[in-house]
């Protein structure tokens, strides 16, 4: 099968196109299928026209020339359906459904209308972007209205639809779309190396000290609360330390922060290290002895499907997580993992005591964690619900 995927951005910062569709489509040139995988590219003109492979799968980074940028995000679109096309596809793949893949996908029905293009348009949804989710932050209010229809316009009209969790699944239902044409595609775990647990305690003279990790972005809850986490942990065990890993998807989560560190007396404990390379994540999660997991309960949070939960899971560090959506996925309550309920400080904040205190429980949650996300949520099972996703992109298409 000959496969192009169409990412909406490029493999980084943002993980979607690093995370998920390159992984996926990883396994899929395992097996011997043909991938391809097209990104716009409008901020690293360097970079522009690039095309190579990885493991098996060509990229390709599509961009705009300077005399034709004018022309805008149209052309961005345009450039990515015909790089799909060039691949002569049996599938194209646009991950997700707004913004440059959506308006590709957009594109792509209208020529399969046209009988122009007559492989099958696939969908995947691994946020809910409209209206109650990420739309909600957009401050212009055109967009709003053009993500918010693009979502439910492109869900409604493709072949097929991928959904990284459980909520997203109800949601894409909920606008008429038939479930045997929904299919439910986590994310899963990519292997890292195993972490050197003295690498960043030396560092930072951790010594033996127990050490709570926040991996983080700082969006997902209120940055309050997890200060009251902190000095609850604290009052009951003086020696901890925080760590926290990660920067703000906006400034002010981050200056908040520290600002209310520092109004707690915590300054000394809790050790900020901004973001981390990728190859040094494994080193993070290993200095840790807990890492807390919170999760408002907000439609956004219970429509994600964290690959930041997954890695700490993999990697096998007991997590304390707010029971919100696919949380309750990864983690099987009191076995993989702590569920506490959403918003609840000193139920997070007493799980992690317990588990600080009890060697023998960590240990054993941490183990049983590494080897679930390894046996349930592999990669190699993901392409294979995928390669079920696209066959079922044959069945006739749903109503308006």
């Amino acid at each position: 099968m000959r496969i192009a995927m169409i990412g909406p951005f490029a493999l980084a910062p943002k993980g979607t196109v690093r995370m998920r569709a390159l992984p996926l489509a990883r396994e899929l040139a395992a097996r011997g299928h043909a991938v391809l995988i097209a990104m716009p590219l409008l901020d690293a003109p360097q970079e522009a026209g690039r095309r190579w492979e990885e493991d098996g799968v060509t990229l390709e980074y599509v961009a705009l020339k300077p005399w034709v940028r004018a022309l805008g995000h149209l052309l961005v679109a345009v450039r990515l359906v015909a790089a799909a096309l060039r691949w002569q596809p049996d599938v194209v793949h646009c991950f997700k459904p707004k913004g440059h893949s959506g308006l590709a996908g957009w594109a792509l029905w209208r020529l399969q209308r046209l009988r122009l293009y007559r492989g099958r348009l696939i969908v995947d949804e691994d946020d809910w972007e409209g209206l109650g989710g990420w739309n909600d932050r957009e401050p212009s209010a055109v967009r709003r209205r053009l993500f918010a229809w693009q979502e439910r316009w492109g869900l409604r009209r493709c072949d097929a639809i991928t959904v990284a969790s459980r909520a997203l699944e109800t949601l894409v239902w909920s606008l008429g779309v038939r479930p045997e044409r929904v299919c439910y595609l986590p994310n899963g775990f990519v292997p890292r190396r195993v972490g050197d647990r003295q690498a960043v305690r030396a560092a930072h003279a951790f010594g033996d000290r127990p050490v709570v990790l926040l991996y983080t972005r700082f969006f997902e809850f209120d940055v309050g609360r997890v200060v009251h986490v902190f000095a609850r942990i604290g009052q009951a065990l003086p020696e901890v330390r925080f760590l926290v890993v990660g920067k703000g998807l906006f400034e002010q989560d981050d200056a908040r922060f520290d600002r209310l560190v520092a109004e707690a007396g915590l300054g000394r404990r809790v050790i900020r290290v901004g973001w981390a390379p990728e190859d040094a994540l494994p080193d993070y999660f290993a200095a840790a002895d807990v890492a807390l997991y919170p999760y408002d309960d907000t439609l956004i949070n219970r429509c994600k499907c964290s690959v930041k939960l997954i890695d700490l899971l993999a990697a096998g560090v007991p997590v304390v997580a707010d029971a919100v959506g696919q949380n309750g996925e990864y983690i099987r309550h009191g076995e993989t993992g702590w569920l506490v309920p959403a918003g609840d400080v000193a139920a997070m904040a007493d799980a992690a005591v317990r588990l600080l205190t009890d060697p023998t429980a960590r240990e054993a949650i941490g183990q049983a964690a590494a080897d679930d996300m390894r046996e349930t949520y592999p990669m190699s099972h993901l392409a294979e619900r995928l390669l079920a996703a696209y066959a079922v992109g044959a069945l006739p298409q749903s109503g308006v």
